[in-house]
This record gives C-alpha cells, sequence and structure tokens, in this order.
C-alpha cells in the first residue's frame, strides 16, 4: 500500500521530468491535475474540459489489451542497480546535478543565435553518434547496466557530460526501456533476452548546450507485432518533424502522430511529452503527441524534441517504486523514438542524426 506522502513524492517526479506544471495550461494545482491509485502507483492525467470529447479508449482504454492476457513473455522486474559512474572534473555539469530535485520545465523556447545553433549542432550530433553506437551493443545477453558504462565512457571521452545523471537524482547517464516500460528505465544488472525490444535515450551536455536523442532497437528475433509497433512509431516521428516549419502550430505534431497511430489501433502515452531543450535541459514549449487544442506556433531558430511513445495495449503507465521507471499497465510493449529539431527558414533541420 503506498502513503498518500509516497504518492505526493512521485506526482512531482513526472510533473517535473518531462510534463511541467503548464501542460493542457490547466489552473489545477498539480495533486488535482493528475489522479493516483494507491497500490498500483497507477498514474492518469485529468484532461481538461476541452479534451472531453476525447473516448476514454483513447487515453485510459486498452485498444489491444485481450492480446497480452496470456502472453508467454516475463514481465519486466528490477534488477540491481550498479554504483554511481564518475566524470571527469575538467567536464562541465549542467547546474541540477547538485541538487537532486529536478528542475522541471523551465519558462521560455530554446531560440538561438548563430553560436547558439552550432552549439547545439555539435551536441545533437555527439548524441546521435553515442546512440547509434549504443544501438550496436543490443544483443542477447547484454546488461543493460553494460549499455550504460558504454554509452558513460563514450560521452565522457568526448568531453562532454550524460545529462541524465544526477537529473533529480536518476542514478545512471542513459535510459534504457525494455519491452513493455514506457520509458526512464534505469539501466540495471538484467540481461536482454532474445526477442526483446529496447528504446535507448541518450542526452549529452557538451559546451553548455543539450542534445537528445531516442531509438528503438530490435535484440535478436523479434516477433513481427514488436517490429511492426516500433516502425510505425518511428513513422510518427518522421511524419510529425515532416510538418514543422516557423509559423506551424504545434498542436499539428500530436494531430499527425494520432492520426498515424489511430490507423494501427495502437495507444498514444500522454502523460509524457516532448519539450524545449538548448541551454537547459527541457523548456518551453510542451509537445504534446496526441490531438489536443493547445496554443503555440514554431519560431525560427526555436530547437525541441519530439517524442512519441506508442504501445500495443493500454498506454496507462504505472510507475515502479524507483519513482522513475514507468511501464504498461497490461505489459504490452511499449516504442519510442526521439529527435532534436531545430525551426529553419523554410522547415525542420534534424540535429540528432548522424
Amino acid at each position: 500500500m503506498v502513503s498518500a506522502s509516497a504518492m505526493r513524492a512521485v506526482q512531482p517526479t513526472i510533473l517535473s521530468t518531462f510534463v511541467g506544471n503548464r501542460l493542457l495550461q490547466s489552473a489545477q494545482p498539480l495533486h488535482q491535475l493528475f489522479s493516483y491509485n494507491p497500490g498500483s502507483k497507477h498514474v492518469s492525467m485529468q484532461l481538461s474540459k476541452r479534451f472531453s470529447g476525447l473516448t476514454n479508449l483513447l487515453f485510459n482504454g486498452s485498444r489491444n489489451a485481450d492480446k497480452f492476457l496470456n502472453t508467454k513473455r516475463k514481465r519486466l522486474r528490477p534488477g540491481k542497480i550498479s554504483p554511481h559512474r564518475p566524470v571527469p572534473d575538467h567536464i562541465p555539469m549542467p547546474p541540477y546535478v547538485k541538487s537532486k530535485k529536478p528542475p522541471g520545465i523551465a519558462s521560455g523556447p530554446e531560440v538561438h543565435d548563430e553560436k547558439g545553433i552550432e552549439c547545439m549542432r555539435a551536441s545533437g550530433k555527439l548524441a546521435a553518434h553515442v546512440l547509434e553506437f549504443a544501438g550496436t551493443l543490443v544483443k542477447p545477453g547484454i546488461k543493460t547496466d553494460e549499455i550504460d558504462q558504454a554509452v558513460h565512457q563514450m560521452i565522457i571521452d568526448n568531453g562532454a557530460y550524460p545529462s541524465p545523471l544526477g537529473y533529480g537524482g536518476f542514478p545512471k547517464s542513459v535510459c534504457t526501456s525494455v519491452n513493455e516500460c514506457i520509458c526512464h528505465g534505469i539501466p540495471d544488472s538484467r540481461a536482454l533476452e532474445d526477442g526483446d525490444i529496447i528504446n535507448i535515450d541518450v542526452t549529452v551536455y557538451l559546451n553548455g548546450y543539450h542534445g537528445d536523442t531516442s531509438a528503438t532497437f530490435f535484440c535478436g528475433d523479434v516477433d513481427d507485432e514488436g517490429r511492426k509497433l516500433v516502425q510505425v512509431t518511428k513513422e510518427c516521428l518522421d511524419k510529425a518533424i515532416s510538418i514543422c516549419a516557423p509559423g506551424v502550430e504545434l498542436k499539428k505534431i500530436g494531430k499527425t502522430i494520432q492520426e498515424h497511430a489511430d490507423k494501427y489501433r495502437y495507444g498514444v502515452v500522454r502523460q509524457f511529452v516532448g519539450h524545449g531543450v538548448g541551454r537547459v535541459f527541457h523548456a518551453d514549449p510542451v509537445v504534446l503527441h496526441f490531438r489536443n487544442n493547445e496554443s503555440g506556433r514554431m519560431v525560427v531558430n526555436q530547437t525541441f524534441t519530439i517524442e512519441p511513445m506508442l504501445t500495443l495495449g493500454s498506454c496507462n503507465p504505472v510507475m515502479w517504486d524507483d519513482n522513475w521507471t514507468v511501464v504498461t499497465e497490461d505489459g504490452s510493449l511499449s516504442a519510442q523514438f526521439e529527435h532534436t529539431i531545430l525551426i529553419t527558414e523554410d522547415g525542420a533541420e534534424i540535429l540528432t542524426r548522424c
């Protein structure tokens, strides 16, 4: 049974990490914006009236959940977490590292001058190369902690700081989200198994700027359902990026993603969002991945992430006791892809591409 104090501790973790208290521009206090089911660590968003026309199927429903009631795949269980990995003193660290309190989403978009754009390109390129390298490590038998160790070393070897390390107390340098893990999986002693899928989420802090990206990889022989989910999730990201340009309404990102996901009856996770990124890890705008009526338009030289998370079944998130790892309620697979993009005069440039 989870106490009320534990409940209050969990909610700000989600809000301050990737959601922010301005999501939906709600006047509700934080404890009213999200509801929490004691005993299951179940998190759900209290939608404003303008979203009331959306069916429960799109939010709390289990679209294809019946498929997973008799699944042979083992549910994830926490493994052993290794000690904190050191970062050399000469590598500059983000301001939040010395505090265990997540800084949340900073007010104001990340809009850059020429120098800032070049710095964003450099951090984005490094993040992309680190992610590409991490993907080559994915094979049956490797531990997610071993992936973290390799990622950590590559980042510091390039004079950068692994942004997740120390963010709100996060203990590792990369997020590794396996199978039903939606996001924020902590690398541990669990070895990957044949047929797993794994999202690896890399963010680097280089010369004062963050580059943020993720992809979902196949481990060994993945079944057709898993491969299709991963493919469609990548397509959702690509389609969303393709409509980005100066003056475009941010809400079109969510509409584009939701429309494509709906064709396959996949769930779209709502509680975790894209965000401005640059000199700070998480900034305005909050980028919703589902249909919405939020205001805001893209501007030239702005940088932000788009990072849709799709599920085969229920898109209800359940949080583990570590207050980070978020899994699907029914154990159905989840996939995610993410890029940091720069809004240019005539469209969008993907900064996190090799």
